[in-house]
């Protein structure tokens, strides 16, 4: 078991993220291997299909946990979403216009967070968190969780976020809880440098 003060935690930009792309993929295909998400080796090169077109994203932000010796032990990404997102869409009850405004700056979509099980509650995820999330002028993290995951759940609630309705995120999907934190930031705001 390694202590929380021996993992890094290091922010990346798109460029960064997609050299370290294979630590991305170890945590990720380890993390949602597990029940209830049961990723299959095919989820995981889909996923990854669309991570290396994100990463090409100039709003691209990213965090990998190692521990001291270099092993990935934790993963955050996102980006603002675009005027045209989808994400909205995919409520299965329709929130209002000001809610779902999207304007490329409003609201950083938190794609991916997770951690290896040997490093979960120690407070990697928040610490990767707050490093994506380092010098961003958005409003508002919106996120899609899934109501069975009790530890996720209660992290992103201590951390701020509300939940706003529920979504099926792609086709064949759970229904997953829609999850907003408001930041605080906006165009005349300072940059957020801790939630």
């Amino acid at each position: 078991m390694t202590t929380p003060e021996t993992i890094t935690v290091e922010r990346m930009d798109g460029a960064a993220a997609a050299r370290a792309e294979d630590a991305f993929t170890l945590v990720y295909a380890e993390a949602f291997a597990e029940p209830p998400y049961d990723k299959t080796s095919e989820s995981v090169d889909a996923n990854f299909r669309r991570f290396r077109s994100q990463v090409r994203k100039k709003t691209f932000s990213a965090a990998l946990a190692r521990t001291g010796d270099g092993e990935p032990v934790g993963i955050a990404y996102g980006y603002p979403l675009s005027p045209s997102t989808g994400w909205w869409d995919r409520l299965t009850t329709p929130v209002g216009d000001e809610l779902r405004r999207e304007d490329g700056r409003r609201t950083f979509g938190l794609m991916e967070l997770a951690v290896r099980a040997p490093w979960r509650r120690l407070g990697v995820a928040r610490r990767m968190h707050e490093a994506v999330l380092t010098d961003t002028t958005a409003e508002r993290v919106l996120l899609d969780a899934r109501p069975d995951v009790e530890a996720a759940q209660a992290a992103y609630r201590s951390w701020g976020y509300r939940k706003v309705g529920e979504a099926h995120p792609w086709e064949s999907a759970v229904l997953h809880d829609v999850m907003v934190l408001d930041l605080g930031c906006g165009a005349d705001s300072a940059p957020l440098h801790r939630p």
